[in-house]
């Protein structure tokens, strides 16, 4: 067998169309190889050379794995190369069935059983119920369910198994095994864990194919598209870029004049994407023209390029006010630079389908890395629109159609159009209006969601509207046990959907849809879920329905999973932390994390109850793998630094706010209470490399969390620990900025603001000194931190709020720069707010009168000390104007031993002015 030959049938398989470069042969692996790219899947499975591989089954083999059901010996004299070839292209076979059955449509003529089994007859007792119960219970992975009514997933356990087989000869086996496992993944309840890492098994292809760049960049983008699942955005960003080099993709998001509305007469700048593909029709390296999008394409070898046929239909607007698609005048939108000026954005050339694959990830990045607000939905829609103006695929137009459809749910004007074409792309799924290869030629480039993931969506659209019963008709026909019960209590009916989970689980209640689709009799004997992880997640959604016997349901679910029930785990987990049995919670939480690490809430639960028990290393490494999954996870962020700050000490830190949406773990009261010696001996105490750690973790988490004041507020606090004090300066303005117009005065911490002053006039005022002690380069000290200090005061603090402390600082911070007038100034404003300048006549308080009369020595000092170094200022006549006013409204308190001090003070004045 060529190795040419063997790596161009590997190539076929994976782009899903048979190269003609291929010779005619009669080598049967090849045969089978172009059956399965051609989507011939019965002829494939039906074929002798693949029957060799089940062995005869009977009713009683149903005990035994499925890797028990095939022949996987190797056959002396047999050839390993073509060996491998057909494991390979029955395993694709086996994918592609589940996924036509399942995702894109048309049905399938061809079911896991006849493949199974021959036509002797013997193993009549074998029902497509058994299969289908089998194969179910042995996708269940990591503690998770796999969806019980998915069709056909006998066909996804048989690809499994046959590329867990060791291969020699084949370099394409790790794409299929990512594939086989992305797939996997979408039929979980979550998100589990890999047990390989595809990224480096991969990286040998990415040479291999160097010729080949539709391939790489469909490589690329798989990866990129794995990490999409796992929230894994940043990440998943730089594979999606990666994936546009490869194909040569030119892309460019700019504005263009344009109208969106029927009556809109003053054009507008529109947001627009520009798009050109550097792949043509053969995939080559020339570019696609614009012309061919307007010529016949019936006789077209690639199902992927079929032109405006037998593609989902994109339902009308038909709205009074609102263009169908917006109306661009500018032709020449780009910018300077810019490789894509020639391009007009009211005519743009057709995408190649796979380029449209690339936009359509761009787009989801776009979602998930921006707020949910109205800029996102609009700098999304350019992308989905460059893709629906030229229809070339069907699955890739369904993603369109089905993003378009989301981006407009929100909006008075679209929600009806949206609703409906949701609705139509479900409906078209099971119709053959277009054939499985054109289907299923990009299927693996986009996350195009299963048919009951549309059919969830569109009852959560139905929700969304307040259309209940409607939602709820199609979560009983999903059988979705937990949304039907979130719809009765929407309805007010608790105690319905509480009676429906125990009916199932006491067999009362036989699930409709497995009944219709297999055949299945019904009985009133009690029925027993097979699968024990379905049955399992039944239990743990009757405990979160009766709070009283929680515990003991999910702990009986625990034991009904045999100890696999992640989600048994977490409930009880949650259920004793809520109870402040710390103990017991962290471990139902550790053994959730094991069976289930991918999961933050999960680790941040097991992070906040480690704390109550003081367990300060494993709530850092707890909060560390939230950080490691969710890097926007803004509380975890703050948590571990708050870790990282007890690690070293024995007692608990005051000045940290632990921050969770967990009751009771807002603030520590007990710590607040504590003495600030206290808090000053155990700040001292902490080791610099974990105040160090602190502040870089507050740094990252305040990405995240900008808003949170109190995030701030920790992150002031370490800074100056750190000794970075420009960043503590920020810190203070961003908390004035949002919690001074509620806290007023009380949202300056004056002990930080002086020490920011004094970080500022303890180096020499004049530059050319500040340059020889390097006080003028460094950021947090001198003149380089001044301006940033004189922008809090000036810009922030002094315009929101007055207090003695706050001007005399801003003098400090004025007569360190010798700007004596503005020095003055600012003390004068804090004598008129404290104690001296607020006293009323007719007080009797003692101890404020007292400290009043500090408050006029010193405002006599500070103008005999910077009255004479402003040219022209009568700062006697201003000294003596406050004695007198003072004096005159505190008589009452002539008997007090200061009074001699005023009086003298008086007298000094008089005697200074002569």
């Amino acid at each position: 067998m060529a190795t040419e030959n063997l790596f161009l049938v590997e190539k076929s398989l994976l782009k899903g169309k048979w190269d003609p470069q291929i010779p005619d042969s009669t080598n049967p692996a090849f045969g089978l190889a172009k059956l399965v790219s051609e989507c011939q899947f019965r002829d494939a499975f039906r074929s002798q050379i693949a029957r060799k591989l089940f062995r005869p089954l009977s009713a009683s083999d149903l005990n035994h794995s499925f890797q028990d059901f095939l022949d996987l010996s190797v056959h002396p004299g047999s050839d390993p190369i073509q060996e491998e070839v057909i494991r390979l292209s029955l395993a694709v076979a086996g994918l592609h069935a589940f996924a036509q059955a399942n995702w894109t449509g048309p049905d399938l003529n061809i079911s896991p059983l006849e493949v199974f089994t021959d036509d002797s007859g013997a193993s009549d007792s074998l029902t497509e119920e058994s299969f289908h119960t089998k194969a179910i219970s042995e996708l269940a992975h990591g503690g998770e369910p796999a969806y019980h009514l998915a069709k056909a997933p006998a066909f996804l356990r048989l690809s499994q198994i046959l590329l867990a087989q060791p291969y020699n000869h084949l370099q394409s086996i790790p794409w299929w095994r990512l594939r086989v496992s992305i797939l996997h993944q979408r039929i979980l309840d979550e998100p589990v864990a890999l047990i390989n890492d595809f990224r480096d098994s991969l990286v040998p292809l990415t040479s291999t194919l160097g010729s080949e760049p539709d391939l790489v960049g469909r490589m690329y983008l798989e990866l990129g598209l794995l990490e999409h699942h796992f929230s894994q955005d940043k990440s998943a960003a730089e594979y999606f870029v990666k994936a546009a080099r490869a194909t040569g993709l030119e892309y460019e998001l700019t504005g263009a004049l344009g109208k969106r509305t029927k009556f809109q007469v003053t054009e507008l700048s529109q947001l627009v994407l520009l798009a050109e593909s550097r792949l043509n029709d053969d995939e080559s390296t020339a570019v696609m023209p614009a012309e061919k999008e307007t010529t016949s394409d019936t006789h077209s070898s690639d199902p992927g390029m079929v032109k405006n046929k037998n593609i989902p239909e994109g339902l009308a607007l038909n709205d009074d006010t609102l263009l169908e698609q917006t109306e661009f005048t500018s032709s020449k939108p780009a910018g300077v630079g810019s490789l894509l000026t020639h391009i007009d954005p009211s005519a743009q050339p057709p995408l190649h389908p796979l380029d449209q694959c690339i936009l359509l990830s761009l787009c989801l990045n776009v979602r998930n890395t921006s707020p949910s607000h109205g800029l996102t939905t609009e700098q999304m829609s350019p992308y989905v629109s460059r893709v629906i103006s030229h229809p070339r695929n069907w699955s890739v137009h369904t993603m369109a159609l089905l993003l378009r459809s989301r981006l407009e749910s929100s909006r008075t004007r679209t929600v009806e159009r949206s609703t409906f074409q949701l609705q139509a792309l479900i409906d078209q799924m099971p119709t053959a209006d277009s054939t499985t290869p054109e289907r299923l030629l990009y299927f693996h480039s986009i996350p195009l969601p299963s048919r009951w993931e549309m059919e969830k969506e569109l009852a959560q659209r139905f929700l969304s509207l307040g259309v209940v019963k409607s939602a709820l008709e199609i979560y009983e026909r999903l059988e979705m046990w937990e949304e039907v019960v979130n719809c009765y209590g929407a309805l007010e009916k608790p105690e319905k959907g509480i009676a429906i989970v125990r009916d199932l689980l006491e067999g009362r209640k036989a699930e409709v849809e497995t009944v219709i689709s297999r055949g299945k009799s019904t009985s009133n004997q009690h029925k027993s879920l097979e699968d024990t992880t379905r049955e399992a997640k039944l239990w743990c959604l009757l405990g979160d329905l009766e709070p009283e016997h929680a515990a003991n349901h999910y702990e009986h679910a625990w034991s009904v999973s045999k100890e696999t029930s992640g989600r048994a785990m977490r409930s009880l987990g949650g259920y004793y932390f809520a109870r402040a049995r710390y103990s017991d919670a962290i471990v139902c939480l550790k053994r959730a994390v094991k069976i289930n690490p991918l999961l933050t809430r999960s680790w941040f639960i097991l992070g906040c109850a480690c704390m109550r028990v003081e367990d300060w290393e494993e709530a850092k490494n707890a909060f560390s793998r939230c950080v490691a999954i969710d890097e926007e996870d803004g509380e975890s962020w703050n948590n571990l630094a708050s870790m990282y700050l007890r690690m070293g000490i024995a007692r608990k830190i005051p000045e940290l706010n632990e921050m969770s949406t967990l009751p009771s773990l807002v603030t520590d009261h007990d710590a607040q209470e504590a003495s600030s010696t206290d808090t000053e001996a155990e700040s001292n105490s902490i080791p610099f490399e974990n105040k160090l750690l602190a502040f870089r973790a507050l740094k990252q988490g305040l990405r995240y969390s900008y808003e949170n004041w109190r995030m701030w507020f920790n992150y002031m606090v370490v800074a100056m620990d750190v000794g970075e004090l420009q960043e503590a300066c920020r810190a203070l303005g961003r908390i004035v900025d949002q919690t001074g117009d509620k806290a007023g005065a009380q949202a300056v911490d004056e002990d930080v603001l002086d020490r920011l002053v004094d970080a500022v006039t303890r180096a020499p005022s004049k530059r050319e000194e500040a340059v020889e002690d390097d006080a003028l380069l460094n950021p947090n000290e001198g003149h380089g931190l001044s301006r940033n200090v004189l922008d809090l005061f000036e810009r922030t603090i002094l315009p929101r709020m007055s207090t003695p402390r706050i001007f005399r600082a801003y003098g400090r911070l004025q007569s360190w720069q010798h700007k004596w007038e503005e020095a003055i100034k600012a003390y004068l404003d804090g004598y008129r707010c404290s104690n001296a300048g607020t006293f009323e006549k007719g007080e009797t308080d003692t101890a404020k009168w007292r400290e009043a009369v500090a408050d006029v020595e010193d405002i006599v000092d500070i103008l005999r000390n910077f009255g004479p170094r402003v040219e022209g200022y009568k700062w006697k006549l201003q000294a003596r104007s406050i004695v007198r006013t003072f004096v005159g409204r505190t008589r009452d308190f002539e008997d007090e031993s200061e009074w001699t001090r005023l009086t003298e003070l008086q007298d000094d004045l008089r005697k200074e002015g002569d």
